[in-house]
């Protein structure tokens, strides 16, 4: 079914829903997962701000690797760098050098006008990606 797994993390609440929907695919189809985090940043007129400093990105990233290595699933990491209006593009050309037969990523849930002038990731993975995407929501 499923041989490798990419999955997206970008250290918020929602990304341990789609850890461990991974963790779940992955022991049930001995799938290989690579976690993907994005330490991103952002143009703010004509200046780079970063979102994320190194430490913080580099924990995010292990933690996640550390979860599923330890529900005994074969796991590594790959941290990128990338602006925000990139994470996208990069997750699926990360999908695409890792050969992943599925993208798993967390939605985030925002109101309309919110989407309409910036969309999800979630939303262009879904839209656009040529690699099977699961979309793994925050459990309650």
């Amino acid at each position: 079914m499923f041989h490798r797994i990419l999955v997206a993390v970008d250290g918020t609440a929602a990304c341990h829903s789609a850890v461990g929907t991974t963790a779940e695919l992955a022991s049930l189809t001995g799938a290989t997962v690579r976690v993907l985090h994005i330490d991103t940043s952002d143009v703010v007129y004509d200046t780079v701000v970063e979102l994320e400093d190194d430490p913080t990105a580099h924990r995010t990233l292990q933690d996640a690797v550390s979860t599923l290595q330890q529900a005994g699933v074969e796991a590594d990491g790959e941290l990128l760098d990338g602006l925000v209006s990139d994470v996208a593009p990069a997750i699926e050309e990360a999908a695409q050098r890792f050969e992943a037969d599925l993208i798993v990523v967390s939605p985030h849930h925002r109101g309309r006008l919110a989407s309409w002038f910036a969309p999800s990731v979630s939303d262009a993975m879904a839209h656009s990606s040529r690699t099977a995407v699961l979309l793994a929501p925050g459990r309650n």
